[in-house]
């Protein structure tokens, strides 16, 4: 299974799928590529650490989203690496239907909270703020609706008393690191 992983930031869960590929742990897929939509964004580091293929992709026009001349730049630069599935790990922009139809069915995201609780940015504030007792975080089909398609598997964390923002977000953050390789393995073994 030939994987593509698209990042804004620092790379966090990029390098946790990598890092379980190098063990041999992601079951049958491979990632391929690495494309930022930033061009000092950590990810695009971890290329040259891991062996794999790092691009930056101009976004443009817009800030929040992959749309127009952007959406076309990125549809070029995935399909140029034929993938069997696209893993937006930290991917800061709402897909628009350009994207999403060239890749149908091959999307997953990784959102920090137990959807549907908790959508859109901020999901570990916005669990933290609320006063909720347990959060966590969910792999998901991408589809049109933000947040909101088809849950693959969840991972909880247990807030706790003492627990701050910064200590919440440092548990939800080795939760995603654990859960979206292993339903990238799951996928790939499912494949077959």
């Amino acid at each position: 299974m030939r994987v593509v992983i698209l990042g804004s930031g620092r790379g966090s869960n990029a390098e946790a799928i990598l890092s379980a590929q190098q063990a041999g742990k992601l079951g049958r897929a491979r990632v391929v590529q690495i494309l930022a939509d930033k061009p000092d964004a950590g990810i695009l580091a971890l290329g040259a650490r891991f062996g794999v293929p790092a691009a930056y992709v101009d976004p443009a026009p817009f800030k929040t989203k992959l749309e127009g001349e952007g959406e076309v730049r990125f549809i070029a630069a995935v399909n140029a690496a034929a993938p069997d599935l696209v893993v937006l790990a930290g991917f800061m922009r709402v897909l628009k239907p350009g994207f999403l139809n060239a890749f149908a069915g091959k999307i997953i995201n990784l959102h920090p909270s137990l959807l549907p609780s908790f959508p859109g940015l901020d999901g570990i504030g916005q669990a933290f703020r609320r006063g909720v007792k347990i959060t966590g975080c969910t792999v998901h089909g991408v589809t049109a609706e933000v947040d909101g398609g088809p849950i693959l598997d969840q991972a909880a964390v247990r807030i706790e008393a003492g627990d701050t923002l910064e200590t919440l977000a440092t548990k939800v953050h080795a939760a995603e690191h654990a859960l979206l390789p292993a339903v990238i393995a799951r996928l790939s073994e499912a494949a077959r």
